[in-house]
């Protein structure tokens, strides 16, 4: 069959990279891709935004299935048009409708949808900017620190963990009353902060029944030791090693599968990935976030473990019969450590010319913020620029092959964590 992908990161690499595989694909397109999908699939230059120019495309190209990685185009309704035009119903496509995708387009949504359904997260309130006065007096009666989200999609910018009473005051104030966010902090949720060890786990729905992919542990701070500040990823882990049979039993029981029962018994239909921000917190799992579709960098560890032939799955998943397959997974440790342009997450410099890829072995090189010149070149086009992945039979044994390709590659003012997963051997199962 002839399949979409939409977006232009290291998470499409990746699914483009497996999807490939499958003797089920016949032709791979990806918008709007990067180098490294380049070399594997056919690059369309179209926005993943833009619906008009992405209905012609799969229209004239006869697209059979259509893949939605990242969240914009899920919470600005791209399945929606796809489910009411006439001439697009028949296109199978991976990712929730526009009311599925408010788990992430809305933490205010998603918290109440927990509160609702009964599954552990942290205690919330939400405020507008009419409510200001009373979010300032809510934040004096909580603990330190104190977490504040803007409610909409920020980029990944939009949550903020306040260390003091001052600071948590101004950050509502510059979101509430001067938009520090835009339209996404027309609304913030002040929520408890959780102390314990973040981890993510996915699945895969067809809105009925679910497939748990494997699970990750990422790494957001610029920092070794996890220091300095948040990115939108540095490396992960998978899998986890405090995840246990018991432990993914809770999981599954108080958060998987209340969640794809909740979303049936309000009638939402939910047709893709869904994303579980989770945090251990002294053995008992609570929800942080929500997405509609899968992590990045996770998805560079979590895809290269699955066995199982992903296009099937994805199909099942899209056309309501994922009850009837089977998901193997690769009985190795994958780690993945993201190469990033120099000034990141600050203010960086794009177009620097990225050499010595092809000297990197037993590692899967999955491009991120990376663009092909007119004169064939890769150079960096972004902050994130590649996620190296390798396989091992622990963690210090693929980190170290991670590690050696990520020393290899060369540009301009590349950086690196070399810790990624070297926490994760401190704690027993």
């Amino acid at each position: 069959m002839k399949i979409l992908i939409l977006g232009s990161g290291g998470r499409e690499h990746a699914l483009a990279w497996k999807i490939k595989q499958s003797p089920l694909c016949s032709q791979l397109f990806v918008a709007p891709g990067n180098a490294g999908t380049h070399e594997i699939a056919t690059n369309v230059a179209i926005g993943v935004n833009d619906f008009t120019a992405i209905t012609d495309f799969v229209l004239k190209e006869a697209i059979e299935l259509v893949v939605v990685g990242p969240e914009e185009p899920l919470v600005r309704g791209i399945r929606n048009i796809f489910e009411e035009r006439e001439d697009l119903k028949h296109v199978l496509i991976v990712g929730p409708g526009k009311e599925g995708a408010q788990l992430e387009g809305s933490k205010d949504f998603s918290k109440q949808f927990m509160q609702r359904h009964n599954i552990p997260t942290a205690r919330y309130q939400t405020f507008t900017p009419e409510q200001l006065e009373e979010g300032l007096e809510y934040i004096d009666k909580q603990e330190l620190p104190i977490v504040l989200k803007a409610d909409g999609l920020a980029a990944g910018k939009g949550v903020i963990i306040a260390q003091s009473y001052k600071e948590a005051h101004e950050t509502l104030t510059d979101m509430l009353a001067h938009q520090k966010f835009g339209d996404a902090s027309s609304r913030v949720v002040i929520e408890q902060y959780l102390t314990g060890i973040e981890l993510s786990v996915f699945v895969l729905t067809d809105g009925k029944d679910y497939k748990i992919l494997p699970e990750a542990k990422d790494y957001k701070r610029i920092g070794e030791g996890d220091t300095g500040l948040n990115t939108g990823g540095m490396g992960a882990v998978s899998p986890v090693p405090f995840v246990d049979r018991e432990f993914m039993q809770k999981i599954d029981e108080r958060i998987i599968w209340p969640t794809i029962e909740g979303l049936y018994k309000e009638n939402i239909s939910y047709v893709g990935f869904i994303f579980f921000g989770l945090i251990n917190v002294d053995g008992e799992p609570y929800v942080i976030e929500y997405n509609a579709r899968m992590g990045d960098p996770e998805t560079e560890v979590v895809i290269p473990r699955i066995q199982s032939d992903l296009v099937e799955l994805l199909v099942a998943t899209a056309n309501g019969t994922l009850s009837e397959k089977r998901i193997q997974f690769v009985p190795r440790i994958a780690t993945t450590v993201m190469l990033v342009s120099g000034g990141y997450p600050g203010d960086y410099e794009k177009g620097k010319v990225i050499s010595d890829t092809g000297k990197v072995e037993n590692v899967l090189v999955f491009h991120a913020g990376t663009k092909l010149t007119s004169d064939n070149r890769v150079v960096t086009d972004g902050g994130r620029v590649m996620a190296l992945t390798a396989y091992g039979a622990d963690i210090r044994q693929a980190l170290a092959k991670s590690n050696q390709a990520a020393e290899r590659i060369q540009w301009e003012g590349k950086y690196y964590r070399k810790d990624i997963g070297l926490d994760l051997l401190k704690i027993s199962k």
